[in-house]
């Protein structure tokens, strides 16, 4: 029987994980790359590894990063001048020139599909002001992911002292920016119609993913390539309900890895059906019901995972400190979150499984105002 334990949240931990390079014993495919990880994309499990937690250079995968920030930043579809000294860039491009009007949009399809430089560049000055201060927003969002061997140096993965990540981190960062609709769907798209210019004008931008159309089920996310750092991939793969993240840094032979990896996962892993129980309860304020029956639309949830009993899924309910009243039936008050050992893995909503009407007399439920805004504040 499956552990389930409920308890009310009022912030998420990430947690990190360290585990074999294998993950069954069975044998994996041989590869090119001087680091690799193949990762549950629901869990973060690793699947097989190579020196998946050596800091490397990353390369254009870096703008994983930086178009996550752009696409969190809003405003996506406002139209700016970009930055004439930040497109000036050598290497990879959209096309930028001097006098160009852009959206944030257009930068992060111009990042992810042709993985220009240029882009990357004029979205850390619109979004910090300088290369500089957007490489500290880039590495407090690494911190604030738990990516521990992860550093930030540049927006575009052109070579700055000490700008390395992990195999692992990359994987992690990739599961995190995947979450993001807008970022799926970018990255998933072999080529894209976007606006710019001086005035605007709709041009097509390729993906240089070769893997979306080489492997069936392939989704995403980056290529990258400098000197220093070889050939770099981050990929994402989906086959009947298995969902998997593939990451190989400096390998020459990135394409053929990805696809070995991909094939050693689906025979690996598995899809696990993890049972919702069937109702909860938040705490109610001003009706005569001191709480509120709760409950999820679904039955249970598929994960992607090499768990043989699920003993290490458990859930917990993400609720404010008391719904108000009234509530309807149906109300969609609260979050239910399913955690992998502590990481989240997904949330659904929880809705009100009753109606609980407002009450002019508070009082009658034991929870007046006065004890709410004393609870809120510490008093007892």
């Amino acid at each position: 029987m499956k552990k389930i334990f409920i308890s009310a949240l009022s912030a998420v931990t990430v947690m990190s994980v360290s585990v074999p390079s294998c993950a069954i014993a069975a044998e994996k495919p041989e590869t090119s790359a001087k680091a690799s990880v193949l990762i549950s994309a629901d869990t973060g499990e690793i699947i097989c590894s190579e020196n998946f937690s050596e800091m490397l250079p990353m390369a254009s995968t870096t703008k994983i990063m930086t178009t996550l920030l752009c696409l969190e930043s809003g405003g996506l579809y406002d139209e700016f001048t970009v930055d004439s000294d930040a497109i000036h860039v050598e290497g990879s491009s959209m096309g930028l020139v001097d006098g160009d009007i852009v959206t944030k949009y257009a930068l992060c399809v111009g990042m992810l599909l042709p993985s220009g430089n240029d882009a990357a560049n004029a979205t850390a000055v619109k979004l910090a002001g300088s290369q500089e201060k957007f490489a500290e927003m880039m590495n407090d969002k690494a911190a604030e992911l738990g990516l521990s061997h992860t550093h930030f140096v540049t927006p575009s993965g052109l070579e700055g002292e000490g700008h390395k990540s992990s195999a692992y981190d990359m994987a992690m960062l990739a599961r995190e920016a995947l979450k993001n609709e807008v970022f799926r769907s970018i990255c998933s798209s072999e080529s894209m119609a976007v606006e710019f210019g001086d005035p605007p004008y709709k041009r097509w931008l390729k993906n240089t993913n070769k893997l979306l159309s080489m492997y069936d089920g392939v989704y995403g996310v980056k290529t990258g390539f400098t000197d220093e750092a070889g050939r770099c991939l981050v990929s994402a793969c989906e086959r009947d309900g298995i969902d998997l993240i593939c990451v190989t840094l400096n390998d020459r032979n990135d394409w053929d890895d990805h696809m070995a990896l991909y094939d050693f996962g689906f025979e690996t892993a598995k899809t696990m059906d993890i049972t919702i129980p069937d109702s909860y309860t938040a705490r109610l304020a001003g009706s005569d019901k001191t709480s509120l029956k709760l409950t999820a639309e679904a039955d249970s949830l598929p994960v992607t995972t090499l768990s043989e009993d699920g003993s290490e899924f458990s859930f917990e309910v993400i609720a404010p400190p008391f719904v108000y009243a009234p509530v309807a039936e149906g109300d969609e008050v609260a979050e239910l979150r399913l955690n992998y050992k502590g990481r989240e893995v997904e949330r659904i909503p929880l809705f009100a499984a009753e109606n609980a009407e407002y009450s002019t007399v508070p009082e009658k439920s034991g929870i007046s105002l006065k004890n709410i805004i004393e609870k809120l504040i510490g008093k007892t």
